[in-house]
């Protein structure tokens, strides 16, 4: 792992050198290594031998330790002085490390650090602000001190835990050839591609330790040994477990704010033990808690029988890569692409980095694009799919007559605004329309009006949403009985059939991607339907690749009827800010939502505190409420609050029983695709049917071997998971869920209940009681309908909090959006409207830290586009051609992202990312 933390001023960067970086009373004897001074910045400085306290400190002062000159122009008290890099080993290379009676290990440690500051100074920039230039230049020149430790901070008066981590604090300067001074450096590049450089760091780190005779297990976060066991790994992870519970009990969730969690906790310092001493102490841990007999495991593990190696080649990892990233993105940065091949091969040494990074480089199936600081990359078929589907738009322009020459008369009741959309779809001549309606806007009562004049004109609605909750849930309440899901749709010919010569109109269309809006447009061609989408491309988009309703408008030019009057917030300002907020005007929002009182500060220690008191008064008072958070971490923590709430005031019951929950872990299906991503009891759901496995049939991994993953039924029948079918299951964590009396509960996949009555996903129920048995009765809002399900149904979870995507579309009393500063990295633009848009008669934010959230919220959050990247640059044809022209050299590649970017069968989505 790799971690990058500011240091805002000198005495923040001399306090930390004293405390964390220096050789000092906690860093004794022999545990800890003399810190040095690196890069051609240094060199040019003439810095030379250990990096002392003196050294250090005038550097934090801005002055050279040599000659005693300032070094950049400015020296403000509060410049940013430098960054620490610092560089972590997995817990078993520590382990073997420490155990290990000579240095093999951190050699190939040191070597991976080095090499990947080399690369993160070969990035380095400065701005250029002089005679009216507004640019970066590249410098290539830096300076760090390089700081290595192999213990962790001591954890409750207990020694510290082997841990083998290098601290490269860069300082803010580099050397300007251009302008021949030393200036401050550019940064924002270098964190933003931290995933870049972190997965160079694990590679080499990983071949490393290959080429020393060790046997490599990718993990989900980085790798592990083969040969440690788990339980000495998770025996030497007291610090880690120590931020753990501290972030859980001051509910932080955010990757940043758990990475500076470190400083924050620290322990005190120790003195009297040197190495020697600690290895002794950690064998006897190891042999009393682990029930492991440790020795020299550098020679116990380190030559075993090598596994056997994939006849890897560059092109496997770019192909797993191209499979993963262009699920969910038609545009994505070149580093972050190459991140994901870079990790795709940790453990086989056949590959190298520069063999990956070249066969991206000189691979035709991308194109790439350079936009202001980084290079950006499309899939040519990503590019085709989507000139497909503006084409099938465009073609339909004008191809019927208008049902109606003159607007029929329409009901009084509808605003200006409705009763134009209602006659756009209703005389138009273009085979496809959109109606954008902002949330709020009353788009169900447009499609209502609308329906009675399709009818009248002698054509029938079909109506389809991309979720099970929106089209079987909201749109048949709404009086749409026959609404069905998008995918159901897509997959039943009979039904495609029955819309020869009607009508379809699709809710909330801004969810689907751009392989289902493609399908449904052949389907309409085919059918020779009417297609109105009718959505806001202001909300939130699929999860799969492609915001395909905004591309048709804004970028295939299809007409769209505005909506944007809202009747649903009842507070003038309140409806006032959700009004800006749809037009994209979030700083104005938030001085309306601000003299309302709509945004409280609250105790960033205790920052669920305010919510769960106003969420308890809403219940006594009979509202509906809803609690939205962007990270379901924030929203879990949230509800461990509330229901503790809910049960001292006797709103639930106090009787509990335990029940499984399964939570999706959204695997791509590149990742599906690749055992390495299993675990042992991990559970498996199958969408479709396989031979020998029905479809809905739950499994367990049982075994992971070199080749295949062994699964077993509740009947204990075993098979192998069939991971070239990987569209056909998901991959689940088993966990469990405590359910009470009177809990509100969430349905989180399509199903069934014990007597065959269909769940759909999305779908909110409470409990009406429990058995001793584990039987769960549940009920629906008006306690009429009856679910009864088993304890191991798995798929459910609890309804008081959400995030914005799974709230989108649903409409309550009051809504309480729990937004701390954790929460800002999944925070944007489209994330805070939703969320605001949801209550009728309030809407009231709870944050530590008002001003980040502005700046978060005001973030766009709209996905670029593959035509938008490439503008004109190149014509469906001149692409086609192009893939045509290299077919011989690149058939196979050509026809694998045909099958995983094109033929794509649709099912059921959550729409709704882990975050």
């Amino acid at each position: 792992m790799i971690r990058m933390i500011q240091s805002s001023s000198a005495s923040h960067a001399k306090s930390y050198f004293s405390d964390a970086l220096q050789k000092s009373d906690y860093y004794i004897n022999d545990q800890e290594l003399k810190g040095e001074f690196h890069g051609r910045l240094a060199e040019r400085l003439g810095l030379k031998g250990g990096a002392d306290k003196n050294s250090f400190f005038a550097l934090c002062e801005n002055f050279n330790p040599v000659t005693g000159k300032q070094l950049t122009p400015r020296n403000k008290d509060d410049r940013t002085v430098g960054y620490d890099i610092n560089f972590h080993c997995p817990k078993s290379v520590s382990i073997v490390h420490a155990l290990s009676k000579d240095d093999h290990i951190l050699k190939a440690f040191q070597s991976a650090v080095n090499e990947t500051m080399l690369d993160i100074e070969a990035d380095s920039q400065t701005r250029v602000r002089k005679r009216g230039q507004y640019e970066d230049r590249e410098t290539k020149e830096l300076l760090w001190g390089e700081f290595t430790h192999q213990t962790a901070r001591p954890v409750d008066g207990s020694v510290p835990d082997p841990h083998l981590h290098s601290h490269c604090f860069v300082f803010n300067c580099t050397w300007d050839d251009t302008e021949k001074e030393i200036k401050a450096g550019k940064f924002r590049d270098i964190k933003r591609d931290m995933p870049y450089y972190q997965s160079r760091f694990h590679k080499r780190l990983a071949d490393n330790l290959t080429d020393a005779g060790y046997n490599i297990r990718r993990t989900d976060k980085s790798f592990e040994l083969e040969g440690v066991p788990k339980s000495a790994i998770e025996l030497f992870s007291k610090r880690t477990d120590e931020i753990g519970q501290f972030a859980k009990e001051k509910g932080i969730t955010d990757a940043k704010a758990l990475s500076e969690l470190g400083a924050k906790t620290r322990a005190k310092k120790q003195k009297g033990l040197g190495m020697d001493e600690l290895k002794t102490e950690w064998r006897k841990q190891i042999k009393e808690q682990a029930n492991y007999e440790p020795g020299d495991e550098s020679a116990t593990i380190r030559f075993g029988p090598k596994k056997g190696n994939d006849k890897a080649i560059a092109a496997n990892s770019i192909d797993h890569a191209l499979k993963h990233c262009f699920e969910r993105a038609s545009v994505i940065a070149d580093r972050r692409f190459l991140a994901t091949a870079y990790r795709h091969s940790l453990g086989n040494r056949n590959v190298s980095l520069d063999e990956i990074t070249d066969s991206f480089k000189t691979d035709s199936r991308f194109i790439h694009v350079r936009e202001k600081s980084q290079s950006m990359c499309t899939h040519k078929a990503v590019l085709v799919e989507e000139q497909r589907m503006v084409q099938l738009a465009r073609q339909g322009q004008n191809r019927f007559y208008p049902l109606y020459t003159e607007t029929p008369a329409l009901n009084p009741m509808l605003n200006k605004q409705q009763a134009n959309a209602v006659s756009h779809v209703l005389t138009t001549s273009h085979q496809t329309s959109i109606i954008r309606g902002a949330a709020g806007t009353g788009k169900t009562t447009i499609m209502t009006e609308a329906k009675q004049h399709f009818e009248a004109a002698g054509k029938k609605l079909f109506v389809v949403a991309p979720t099970a909750d929106a089209s079987r849930g909201v749109l048949v309440m709404e009086g749409f009985e026959n609404a069905e899901t998008v995918a159901k749709l897509l997959q039943d010919k009979e039904l495609q059939a029955s819309l020869k010569n009607q009508v379809l109109w699709v809710d909330e269309a801004g969810l689907l991607g751009t392989t289902d809006m493609t399908a449904l447009l052949s389907i309409a061609d085919k059918q020779n339907a009417r297609l109105i989408l009718g959505g806001d491309t202001r909300q939130h988009s699929s999860v799969v690749r492609g915001d395909a309703l905004r591309i048709l408008n804004t970028v295939g030019g299809i007409k769209s009827a505005e909506v944007t009057k809202i009747h649903r917030q009842q507070n003038v300002n309140h409806r006032a800010a959700v009004e800006d907020l749809s037009k994209g005007n979030v700083k104005n929002a938030f001085i309306k939502l601000s003299s309302i009182g709509a945004i409280k500060n609250v105790d960033p220690l205790k920052p669920n505190e305010a919510l769960v008191e106003d969420y308890i008064n809403g219940i006594k008072d009979k509202k509906t409420v809803l609690v939205v958070s962007p990270t379901h971490a924030q929203g879990n923590a949230v509800t461990d609050e509330i229901r503790d709430a809910l049960r001292e005031n006797g709103l639930i019951g106090k009787k509990q029983i335990k029940a499984s929950k399964l939570e999706n872990l959204n695997f791509t299906e590149a990742q599906k695709s690749d055992r390495r991503n299993f675990a042992k009891g991990q559970k498996i759901q199958f969408s479709q049917n396989v031979p020998k496995i029905k479809r809905g049939s739950i499994w367990s991994v049982s075994d992971i071997t070199e080749t295949d993953i062994i699964i077993n039924n509740q009947d204990n029948r075993q098979q192998t998971l069939p991971l070239n079918r990987a569209m056909a299951f998901d991959v689940y964590r088993q966990s469990e869920i405590s359910l009470s009396k009177g809990d509100k509960i969430r349905i989180t996949r399509n199903s069934f209940d014990n007597d065959s009555k269909r769940l759909n996903n999305g779908q909110t129920l409470e409990v009406s009681s429990v058995t001793k048995k584990g039987k769960v009765v549940l009920t629906n809002e008006a306690g009429k309908a009856i679910y009864t399900l088993d304890g191991d149904f798995g798929h459910i979870n609890h309804a008081y909090c959400s995030t914005s995507h799974s709230s989108q579309g649903k409409t309550v009393d009051r809504v309480l959006i729990s937004q701390p500063s954790a929460t800002f990295t999944a925070t944007d633009a489209k994330q805070f409207y939703v969320s605001v848009s949801r209550g009728k008669e309030s809407a009231t934010i709870y944050t530590d830290d008002r001003v980040a959230l502005l700046e978060y919220a005001s973030e766009i959050g709209d996905r670029q586009s593959a035509i938008e990247l490439v503008g004109s640059r190149l014509s469906h044809v001149e692409i086609v051609q192009h893939m045509e022209r290299n077919h011989d050299n690149h058939s196979k590649e050509h026809q694998q992202a045909k099958e995983n970017l094109n033929n794509t069968k649709p099912k059921e989505r959550d729409y709704e990312p882990e975050l």
